[in-house]
């Protein structure tokens, strides 16, 4: 009995995405190191309430990416759009990550996500405030950009990008203007 059950719920869950992937019309372009804002006037059909996704990488790493909203990217399955974004990132070489953010673009294939507009990444002792996070598994990178503020305990560094090694660490600082400077303030 609790067979046919657990059959018929999954047979009506498809049934439902399947309807919602294909009842929807708008479209989405998305260009790299672009906003994601989505549309005010979405259509409700393949929007998600609530959305939770757990994915586990192949190296052991735990993503937890939790939205108010997600619209699922009609020209791409694997990509939903979402709305007021927190993360939580468990590297099993590093400590957690905890990251938010107003709007996300998520894949569900490869992990990669792009945070966008009112970001904040919180890691160890640091605080890192931007308006775009390219966070990319497959490319083990983290990419800070747009009014980047870096703070620590003893130091608040301004600049245009920071790159982060996700493996290595390795971080590195950098003006898109060669002729402007990273201003760093010591807090102490």
């Amino acid at each position: 009995m609790n067979k046919k059950i657990i059959v018929a719920i999954l047979l009506f869950s498809l049934i439902i995405l399947f309807f919602l992937y294909f009842k929807s019309s708008s479209k989405k372009v998305v260009k790299e190191n672009e906003e994601i804002i989505p549309e005010t006037s979405l259509s409700t059909s393949n929007m998600i309430e609530n959305v939770e996704y757990l994915s586990i990488d192949p190296k052991g790493n735990e993503y937890i990416i939790r939205a108010q909203e997600g619209e699922i990217d009609i020209n791409n399955s694997d990509v939903i759009f979402l709305k007021n974004v927190k993360a939580i990132i468990n590297l099993n070489n590093s400590k957690k990550i905890l990251i938010s953010a107003d709007f996300g673009k998520y894949n569900i294939d490869n992990f990669d996500t792009i945070f966008s507009k009112n970001v904040l990444i919180d890691y160890l002792d640091k605080k890192i405030n931007c308006e775009y996070l390219d966070f990319s598994v497959s490319r083990n990178t983290m990419i800070i950009s747009k009014n980047v503020v870096y703070k620590d305990l003893e130091n608040t560094l301004k600049t245009d990008v920071v790159e982060i090694n996700i493996e290595t660490k390795e971080t590195t600082f950098y003006m898109y203007d060669k002729n402007k400077k990273i201003k760093i303030i010591n807090e102490k």
